[in-house]
């Protein structure tokens, strides 16, 4: 089972008929996730065809004015949003309000102040939604559910969860663990910006308690204190194998590199710091991401579950 929604429950896109909505719409539909509807007010009324796209067979998809009607219709649970920038923040409250579940948002460049608002808004009105992004490539259980654009063809079912604020890392180190025959429980990027949906530790608390996960990657990045937070929460919670990688270990001091939240200031969020605090939860941390499944393969073996975890 997922750990977010259940097996074949109902998504809708948000954003679906623009460029990017349709290509990864095609994709996930192709990954066997089950969407049933796209949002947008412009084109409401619209059934869109994806080729081939369901099981080898045409799939045409509607298009609902907003996110309450798509649910009326659908009883949707999750969505995915590709909506622009600019229009982010109204599309992610529009489907809170609605009572989607899970919210999966891509987009990246929205605002600061836009996303410090939508966190204001879920706690002052008690929302349960649960928000992965922004900027992020999303979540995936193998053979199960995509709810993003992260790649399926390298993804394998297994009992390794991943976690990353690096979309690309994300794909790096799913490829390897799936290179040494260590498939995915669930593989979830949680984005790169400042102000993020869910974090660290709320997804270690998951992946602990789920009975298919057996050990985690989790990857990070400078700037903020997410990761050393994760390695104290890890010293008193967490009891499974965990292997880890830091990137911008090279990144000078109060230069912004890449990410809105890869910055260093005031001599937090460094490299060192982040890679100390997770050597001291007994996490392994790679020295370079090409040794990330090295990492977590060695962490298994040390923990005596290597055999148990292979998968083919």
């Amino acid at each position: 089972m997922t750990l977010f929604i259940e097996d074949g429950a109902p998504v809708i896109v948000q954003g679906m008929t623009g460029h990017q909505g349709m290509t990864h719409t095609a994709r996930m539909l192709k990954a066997g996730t089950n969407i049933v509807g796209g949002v947008n007010a412009r084109k409401a009324g619209l059934d869109v065809t994806f080729p081939e796209a369901k099981n080898g067979e045409d799939a045409t998809i509607h298009v609902f004015a907003n996110c309450s009607e798509a649910i009326e219709a659908t009883g949707a649970k999750a969505s995915v949003v590709f909506v622009p920038p600019r229009f982010a923040k109204d599309a992610v409250v529009e489907a809170i309000e609605a009572g989607i579940e899970l919210i999966v948002v891509i987009t990246e460049g929205i605002p600061v102040l836009d996303m410090m608002r939508i966190k204001n808004y879920m706690s002052q009105n008690n929302k349960k939604t649960r928000l992965i992004g922004p900027n992020c490539p999303g979540l995936i259980t193998p053979e199960e559910c995509k709810v993003g654009i992260l790649p399926g063809y390298i993804c394998k079912k297994g009992h390794i969860g991943v976690i990353s604020r690096s979309g690309t890392l994300t794909y790096e180190a799913v490829k390897q663990l799936s290179d040494r025959h260590l498939g995915q429980s669930t593989a979830v990027g949680i984005g790169g910006d400042p102000i993020r949906g869910t974090g660290f530790i709320e997804l270690l608390e998951l992946f602990e308690n789920d009975p298919e996960t057996y050990g985690v990657v989790l990857i990070g990045e400078i700037g903020g204190t997410g990761e050393e937070e994760a390695a104290e929460w890890v010293k008193q919670h967490f009891h499974k194998p965990l292997a880890c990688f830091i990137s911008g270990q090279s990144a000078p001091k109060g230069k912004r590199m890449g990410h809105a939240g890869a910055i260093i200031s005031g001599g937090k969020g460094t490299a060192s710091s982040k890679i100390e605090a997770l050597e001291q939860c007994g996490a392994l941390v790679a020295p370079t991401p090409d040794r990330i499944g090295e990492m977590m393969e060695t962490a298994l073996k040390n923990a005596g579950i290597f055999e148990k975890c292979l998968t083919e």
